[in-house]
Protein backbone atom coordinates (compact mmCIF):
# COMPACT_ATOMS: atom_id res chain seq x y z
CA UNK A 1 0.00 0.00 0.00
CA UNK A 2 1.43 3.37 -0.99
CA UNK A 3 2.22 5.92 1.71
CA UNK A 4 -0.23 8.82 1.12
CA UNK A 5 1.98 11.31 2.91
CA UNK A 6 4.18 13.70 0.88
CA UNK A 7 7.84 12.87 0.44
CA UNK A 8 9.97 14.18 3.30
CA UNK A 9 11.29 17.29 1.54
CA UNK A 10 12.37 18.77 4.86
CA UNK A 11 15.23 16.73 6.28
CA UNK A 12 17.70 17.39 9.08
CA UNK A 13 21.24 16.05 9.39
CA UNK A 14 20.32 13.70 12.23
CA UNK A 15 18.48 10.69 10.75
CA UNK A 16 16.69 10.05 14.03
CA UNK A 17 13.44 11.77 14.88
CA UNK A 18 13.40 14.25 17.73
CA UNK A 19 12.34 12.42 20.85
CA UNK A 20 10.44 14.46 23.44
CA UNK A 21 11.97 15.27 26.81
CA UNK A 22 8.62 14.44 28.37
CA UNK A 23 5.24 13.58 26.96
CA UNK A 24 2.45 16.13 26.76
CA UNK A 25 -0.19 13.65 25.62
CA UNK A 26 -2.13 11.78 28.32
CA UNK A 27 -5.03 9.33 28.45
CA UNK A 28 -7.61 8.41 31.02
CA UNK A 29 -8.31 4.81 32.04
CA UNK A 30 -11.23 4.91 29.60
CA UNK A 31 -8.86 5.60 26.73
CA UNK A 32 -10.04 9.17 26.10
CA UNK A 33 -7.38 11.88 25.77
CA UNK A 34 -6.96 14.16 28.78
CA UNK A 35 -4.84 17.26 29.13
CA UNK A 36 -2.30 18.89 31.41
CA UNK A 37 -4.84 21.07 33.24
CA UNK A 38 -7.50 18.40 33.78
CA UNK A 39 -8.49 17.21 37.26
CA UNK A 40 -11.34 14.96 36.06
CA UNK A 41 -12.03 13.06 32.85
CA UNK A 42 -14.98 14.73 31.16
CA UNK A 43 -15.98 11.43 29.54
CA UNK A 44 -16.03 8.96 32.44
CA UNK A 45 -15.63 11.34 35.44
CA UNK A 46 -12.52 9.54 36.73
CA UNK A 47 -10.45 11.85 38.98
CA UNK A 48 -7.12 12.93 37.47
CA UNK A 49 -3.96 14.42 38.90
CA UNK A 50 -0.55 15.53 37.64
CA UNK A 51 2.32 13.44 38.98
CA UNK A 52 5.35 15.70 38.57
CA UNK A 53 8.10 13.08 38.89
CA UNK A 54 6.43 10.89 36.26
CA UNK A 55 5.58 14.02 34.23
CA UNK A 56 2.13 12.58 33.59
CA UNK A 57 -1.53 13.24 34.23
CA UNK A 58 -2.71 9.98 35.78
CA UNK A 59 -6.22 8.60 36.47
CA UNK A 60 -6.98 8.01 40.15
CA UNK A 61 -9.02 5.73 42.37
CA UNK A 62 -9.97 6.67 45.93
CA UNK A 63 -7.97 4.85 48.58
CA UNK A 64 -9.47 3.56 51.82
CA UNK A 65 -8.61 6.79 53.62
CA UNK A 66 -10.62 9.88 52.88
CA UNK A 67 -9.08 12.31 50.36
CA UNK A 68 -6.30 9.86 49.51
CA UNK A 69 -5.87 8.44 46.00
CA UNK A 70 -4.02 5.62 44.27
CA UNK A 71 -3.32 5.17 40.55
CA UNK A 72 -6.49 3.89 38.90
CA UNK A 73 -6.74 0.22 38.00
CA UNK A 74 -7.41 -0.48 34.34
CA UNK A 75 -9.95 -3.20 35.06
CA UNK A 76 -12.38 -3.60 37.99
CA UNK A 77 -10.88 -6.92 39.08
CA UNK A 78 -7.23 -5.90 38.76
CA UNK A 79 -5.44 -6.79 42.02
CA UNK A 80 -3.92 -3.94 43.98
CA UNK A 81 -0.19 -3.67 44.59
CA UNK A 82 0.32 -3.28 48.34
CA UNK A 83 3.25 -0.98 47.60
CA UNK A 84 1.43 1.25 45.12
CA UNK A 85 1.92 4.99 45.73
CA UNK A 86 -0.69 6.94 47.63
CA UNK A 87 -1.35 10.61 46.89
CA UNK A 88 -3.26 13.59 48.22
CA UNK A 89 -4.20 16.64 46.23
CA UNK A 90 -2.31 19.91 46.55
CA UNK A 91 -4.03 22.24 49.03
CA UNK A 92 -4.52 24.73 46.19
CA UNK A 93 -6.86 22.29 44.42
CA UNK A 94 -9.79 24.00 46.14
CA UNK A 95 -8.38 27.52 45.89
CA UNK A 96 -8.69 29.95 42.99
CA UNK A 97 -5.46 28.46 41.61
CA UNK A 98 -7.29 25.18 40.85
CA UNK A 99 -4.06 23.19 41.09
CA UNK A 100 -4.38 19.58 39.88
CA UNK A 101 -0.93 18.41 41.09
CA UNK A 102 -0.48 15.50 43.47
CA UNK A 103 1.62 15.13 46.63
CA UNK A 104 2.87 11.77 47.92
CA UNK A 105 0.90 10.90 51.04
CA UNK A 106 4.15 10.40 52.96
CA UNK A 107 5.07 14.04 52.34
CA UNK A 108 1.61 15.21 53.36
CA UNK A 109 1.91 13.23 56.59
CA UNK A 110 5.00 15.31 57.38
CA UNK A 111 3.09 18.56 56.85
CA UNK A 112 3.75 19.25 53.15
CA UNK A 113 0.35 20.28 51.82
CA UNK A 114 1.44 22.22 48.73
CA UNK A 115 2.87 20.67 45.57
CA UNK A 116 6.31 21.46 44.22
CA UNK A 117 4.96 24.26 42.04
CA UNK A 118 2.79 25.91 44.68
CA UNK A 119 5.57 25.75 47.29
CA UNK A 120 7.44 28.33 45.21
CA UNK A 121 4.90 31.05 46.10
CA UNK A 122 6.04 33.67 48.61
CA UNK A 123 3.27 36.21 47.99
CA UNK A 124 -0.12 35.69 46.40
CA UNK A 125 -2.66 38.44 45.59
CA UNK A 126 -5.58 39.54 47.74
CA UNK A 127 -8.15 36.87 46.89
CA UNK A 128 -11.04 38.81 48.38
CA UNK A 129 -11.06 40.60 45.00
CA UNK A 130 -12.80 38.30 42.45
CA UNK A 131 -10.74 39.78 39.61
CA UNK A 132 -7.54 38.85 41.43
CA UNK A 133 -8.82 35.29 41.75
CA UNK A 134 -9.15 34.94 37.97
CA UNK A 135 -5.80 36.62 37.25
CA UNK A 136 -4.07 34.40 39.80
CA UNK A 137 -5.66 31.28 38.29
CA UNK A 138 -4.24 32.17 34.88
CA UNK A 139 -0.88 33.00 36.42
CA UNK A 140 -0.68 29.69 38.28
CA UNK A 141 -1.65 27.79 35.14
CA UNK A 142 1.32 29.31 33.31
CA UNK A 143 3.64 28.72 36.26
CA UNK A 144 2.70 25.04 36.50
CA UNK A 145 3.48 24.60 32.81
CA UNK A 146 6.90 26.14 33.40
CA UNK A 147 7.69 24.16 36.55
CA UNK A 148 6.65 20.86 34.98
CA UNK A 149 9.13 21.50 32.19
CA UNK A 150 11.93 22.49 34.58
CA UNK A 151 11.42 19.26 36.53
CA UNK A 152 11.39 17.22 33.32
CA UNK A 153 14.68 18.84 32.30
CA UNK A 154 16.07 17.83 35.73
CA UNK A 155 16.88 21.41 36.65
CA UNK A 156 17.01 22.36 40.35
CA UNK A 157 13.55 23.49 41.51
CA UNK A 158 13.59 24.14 45.25
CA UNK A 159 11.54 26.74 47.08
CA UNK A 160 13.28 29.73 48.58
CA UNK A 161 10.46 29.64 51.12
CA UNK A 162 11.38 26.86 53.53
CA UNK A 163 13.46 24.52 51.33
CA UNK A 164 16.54 26.40 50.12
CA UNK A 165 16.57 30.00 51.41
CA UNK A 166 19.99 30.74 49.92
CA UNK A 167 19.75 29.27 46.40
CA UNK A 168 16.05 28.50 45.96
CA UNK A 169 13.37 30.05 43.77
CA UNK A 170 10.30 32.00 44.88
CA UNK A 171 7.51 34.11 43.39
CA UNK A 172 5.73 37.28 44.44
CA UNK A 173 2.49 37.80 42.52
CA UNK A 174 1.63 41.48 42.90
CA UNK A 175 -0.75 43.94 41.33
CA UNK A 176 -0.23 47.67 40.93
CA UNK A 177 -2.31 49.80 43.28
CA UNK A 178 -3.56 53.37 42.77
CA UNK A 179 -1.12 56.05 43.96
CA UNK A 180 1.66 53.46 44.29
CA UNK A 181 4.61 52.73 41.98
CA UNK A 182 3.78 50.30 39.19
CA UNK A 183 4.73 46.69 39.91
CA UNK A 184 7.55 45.61 37.61
CA UNK A 185 8.06 42.02 36.56
CA UNK A 186 11.64 41.03 37.30
CA UNK A 187 14.17 38.82 39.08
CA UNK A 188 16.34 39.47 42.12
CA UNK A 189 18.53 36.72 43.59
CA UNK A 190 15.99 33.92 43.13
CA UNK A 191 12.90 36.02 43.89
CA UNK A 192 10.77 36.59 40.80
CA UNK A 193 8.08 39.25 40.83
CA UNK A 194 5.21 38.86 38.38
CA UNK A 195 2.85 41.76 37.75
CA UNK A 196 -0.56 40.11 37.89
CA UNK A 197 -1.79 42.46 35.17
CA UNK A 198 0.23 40.41 32.67
CA UNK A 199 -2.51 37.77 33.08
CA UNK A 200 -5.09 40.26 31.73
CA UNK A 201 -5.17 39.79 27.97
CA UNK A 202 -6.20 43.36 26.95
CA UNK A 203 -3.63 44.93 29.28
CA UNK A 204 -0.85 42.66 28.03
CA UNK A 205 -1.78 43.29 24.40
CA UNK A 206 -1.69 47.07 24.91
CA UNK A 207 1.75 46.74 26.45
CA UNK A 208 2.92 44.50 23.61
CA UNK A 209 1.85 47.03 21.00
CA UNK A 210 3.25 50.04 22.85
CA UNK A 211 6.64 48.32 23.16
CA UNK A 212 6.67 47.11 19.56
CA UNK A 213 6.97 43.44 20.53
CA UNK A 214 5.87 40.68 18.12
CA UNK A 215 5.35 38.25 20.98
CA UNK A 216 4.35 38.72 24.62
CA UNK A 217 2.71 36.01 26.72
CA UNK A 218 2.35 35.21 30.39
CA UNK A 219 4.22 31.92 29.95
CA UNK A 220 6.94 33.82 28.09
CA UNK A 221 7.43 36.06 31.14
CA UNK A 222 7.83 33.05 33.38
CA UNK A 223 10.40 31.48 31.08
CA UNK A 224 12.35 34.72 30.66
CA UNK A 225 12.56 35.56 34.35
CA UNK A 226 13.52 32.04 35.39
CA UNK A 227 16.32 32.31 32.84
CA UNK A 228 17.89 35.02 35.01
CA UNK A 229 17.62 32.69 37.99
CA UNK A 230 19.33 29.82 36.21
CA UNK A 231 22.10 32.12 34.97
CA UNK A 232 22.91 32.68 38.64
CA UNK A 233 22.63 28.96 39.40
CA UNK A 234 24.39 27.43 36.40
CA UNK A 235 26.68 30.02 34.81
CA UNK A 236 27.78 32.59 37.39
CA UNK A 237 31.00 31.51 39.14
CA UNK A 238 31.22 28.39 36.96
CA UNK A 239 33.41 27.17 34.11
CA UNK A 240 30.58 28.23 31.77
CA UNK A 241 31.15 31.93 32.52
CA UNK A 242 33.96 32.67 30.05
CA UNK A 243 32.35 30.88 27.08
CA UNK A 244 29.12 32.66 28.01
CA UNK A 245 30.92 36.01 27.76
CA UNK A 246 32.34 35.03 24.38
CA UNK A 247 28.87 34.25 23.03
CA UNK A 248 26.59 36.71 24.81
CA UNK A 249 28.93 39.51 25.90
CA UNK A 250 30.37 40.74 29.19
CA UNK A 251 27.62 41.00 31.80
CA UNK A 252 29.77 43.34 33.92
CA UNK A 253 28.79 46.32 31.77
CA UNK A 254 26.44 48.72 33.54
CA UNK A 255 22.97 47.20 33.39
CA UNK A 256 20.91 50.31 34.21
CA UNK A 257 22.78 52.33 31.62
CA UNK A 258 22.29 49.62 29.01
CA UNK A 259 18.53 49.46 29.65
CA UNK A 260 18.23 53.25 29.49
CA UNK A 261 20.12 53.28 26.18
CA UNK A 262 17.87 50.56 24.75
CA UNK A 263 14.67 52.44 25.53
CA UNK A 264 16.20 55.71 24.35
CA UNK A 265 17.84 54.53 21.12
CA UNK A 266 16.16 51.22 20.35
CA UNK A 267 17.80 48.04 19.13
CA UNK A 268 20.60 48.13 16.52
CA UNK A 269 19.38 47.82 12.94
CA UNK A 270 21.11 44.46 12.50
CA UNK A 271 19.85 42.94 15.76
CA UNK A 272 18.21 40.04 13.90
CA UNK A 273 21.64 38.74 12.84
CA UNK A 274 22.91 38.50 16.39
CA UNK A 275 19.90 38.21 18.70
CA UNK A 276 16.67 36.23 19.02
CA UNK A 277 14.68 39.39 19.80
CA UNK A 278 15.22 43.13 19.81
CA UNK A 279 15.16 43.17 23.61
CA UNK A 280 17.98 40.61 23.68
CA UNK A 281 20.32 43.35 22.40
CA UNK A 282 19.83 45.37 25.60
CA UNK A 283 22.44 43.61 27.77
CA UNK A 284 24.15 40.20 27.93
CA UNK A 285 21.89 39.21 30.84
CA UNK A 286 18.80 39.95 28.77
CA UNK A 287 20.26 38.15 25.77
CA UNK A 288 20.71 35.05 27.93
CA UNK A 289 17.21 35.28 29.43
CA UNK A 290 15.51 35.82 26.07
CA UNK A 291 17.46 32.98 24.46
CA UNK A 292 16.80 30.73 27.47
CA UNK A 293 13.07 31.43 27.22
CA UNK A 294 13.21 30.69 23.52
CA UNK A 295 14.90 27.35 24.18
CA UNK A 296 12.13 26.40 26.61
CA UNK A 297 9.51 27.46 24.05
CA UNK A 298 11.13 25.24 21.44
CA UNK A 299 11.51 22.18 23.65
CA UNK A 300 8.00 22.27 25.11
CA UNK A 301 6.31 22.89 21.77
CA UNK A 302 8.38 20.23 20.00
CA UNK A 303 7.65 17.83 22.89
CA UNK A 304 3.95 18.50 22.46
CA UNK A 305 4.06 17.96 18.70
CA UNK A 306 6.02 14.73 19.01
CA UNK A 307 3.80 13.52 21.88
CA UNK A 308 0.74 13.81 19.64
CA UNK A 309 2.35 11.86 16.83
CA UNK A 310 3.33 14.72 14.51
CA UNK A 311 6.16 13.30 12.41
CA UNK A 312 8.33 16.35 11.85
CA UNK A 313 10.47 14.54 9.28
CA UNK A 314 7.48 14.46 6.91
CA UNK A 315 6.76 18.16 6.74
CA UNK A 316 6.36 19.01 3.05
CA UNK A 317 8.46 22.17 3.16
CA UNK A 318 11.89 22.72 1.72
CA UNK A 319 14.31 24.46 4.10
CA UNK A 320 18.06 24.57 4.49
CA UNK A 321 18.95 22.65 7.66
CA UNK A 322 21.47 23.83 10.22
CA UNK A 323 24.56 21.65 10.37
CA UNK A 324 27.29 20.96 12.91
CA UNK A 325 29.11 24.22 12.14
CA UNK A 326 26.50 26.12 14.19
CA UNK A 327 27.28 24.20 17.38
CA UNK A 328 29.12 26.25 19.97
CA UNK A 329 31.58 23.49 20.81
CA UNK A 330 33.05 20.31 19.41
CA UNK A 331 30.36 18.28 21.11
CA UNK A 332 31.25 14.58 20.92
CA UNK A 333 28.21 13.46 22.94
CA UNK A 334 24.76 12.56 21.65
CA UNK A 335 23.50 16.04 22.51
CA UNK A 336 24.86 17.74 19.37
CA UNK A 337 22.85 15.62 16.91
CA UNK A 338 19.86 15.70 19.26
CA UNK A 339 19.98 19.49 19.37
CA UNK A 340 20.23 19.72 15.57
CA UNK A 341 17.22 17.43 15.27
CA UNK A 342 15.32 19.75 17.61
CA UNK A 343 16.21 23.01 15.89
CA UNK A 344 15.74 21.73 12.34
CA UNK A 345 12.43 20.11 13.19
CA UNK A 346 11.47 23.39 14.84
CA UNK A 347 12.10 25.42 11.69
CA UNK A 348 9.81 23.20 9.64
CA UNK A 349 7.13 22.93 12.31
CA UNK A 350 6.88 26.69 12.92
CA UNK A 351 6.80 27.51 9.21
CA UNK A 352 3.75 25.28 8.82
CA UNK A 353 2.16 26.58 12.02
CA UNK A 354 2.56 30.15 10.73
CA UNK A 355 0.71 29.20 7.55
CA UNK A 356 -2.05 27.59 9.61
CA UNK A 357 -2.35 30.76 11.73
CA UNK A 358 -2.62 32.87 8.58
CA UNK A 359 -5.33 30.54 7.32
CA UNK A 360 -7.34 31.48 10.41
CA UNK A 361 -6.61 35.19 10.01
CA UNK A 362 -4.44 35.16 13.14
CA UNK A 363 -0.98 36.64 13.72
CA UNK A 364 1.95 34.36 13.10
CA UNK A 365 2.25 31.54 15.61
CA UNK A 366 6.03 32.08 15.60
CA UNK A 367 7.09 35.63 14.67
CA UNK A 368 10.84 34.93 14.80
CA UNK A 369 13.68 34.00 12.47
CA UNK A 370 16.62 32.03 13.87
CA UNK A 371 20.01 33.26 12.68
CA UNK A 372 23.10 31.09 12.84
CA UNK A 373 24.47 33.09 15.79
CA UNK A 374 21.23 32.60 17.70
CA UNK A 375 21.29 28.86 17.05
CA UNK A 376 24.83 28.74 18.46
CA UNK A 377 23.59 30.45 21.62
CA UNK A 378 20.65 28.05 21.84
CA UNK A 379 23.05 25.12 21.62
CA UNK A 380 25.15 26.61 24.41
CA UNK A 381 22.06 26.75 26.63
CA UNK A 382 21.17 23.19 25.62
CA UNK A 383 24.65 22.09 26.73
CA UNK A 384 24.50 24.00 30.03
CA UNK A 385 21.15 22.42 30.91
CA UNK A 386 22.20 18.88 30.11
CA UNK A 387 25.62 19.20 31.71
CA UNK A 388 24.00 20.42 34.92
CA UNK A 389 22.34 17.04 35.40
CA UNK A 390 24.27 14.31 33.62
CA UNK A 391 27.59 15.84 32.53
CA UNK A 392 26.71 14.79 29.00
CA UNK A 393 28.98 17.44 27.47
CA UNK A 394 31.83 17.36 29.95
CA UNK A 395 34.28 16.69 27.12
CA UNK A 396 33.03 19.52 24.91
CA UNK A 397 35.68 22.14 24.17
CA UNK A 398 34.79 25.65 23.00
CA UNK A 399 35.90 26.60 19.50
CA UNK A 400 38.39 29.44 19.27
CA UNK A 401 35.77 31.39 17.32
CA UNK A 402 32.33 30.00 18.32
CA UNK A 403 30.50 32.45 16.07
Amino acid sequence: MNDPRPAPIFQHTNPDRYEPTSTRAYRCRCGRPVFFRNSVCLACKTPLGYEALQAKVIPLDPAEEADVFVPASLTPDQPRDVNEPHYVRCANFTSAAQCNWLIPQAQAAQGTMLCQACRLNRTIPDLSDPENQELWRRTETAKRRLVSQLIALKLPVASKVGEDPECGLAYDFLRSQPAEPRVLTGHDCGLITINLEEADDPTRERTRKSMGEPYRTLLGHFRHEVGHYYWDRLVKNSTWLEPYRTLFGDERQDYDEAVAAHYRDGAPLDWGVHFVSAYSSTHPWEDWAETWAHYLHMVDTADTAASFGIDLTHIGLETEPFDTDVLWADDTSDEGPRFLALVNDWVGLTAVMNEMSRSMGQPDFYPFVLSREVVTKLHFIHCVIHASTDQSVENAEPKTDPL
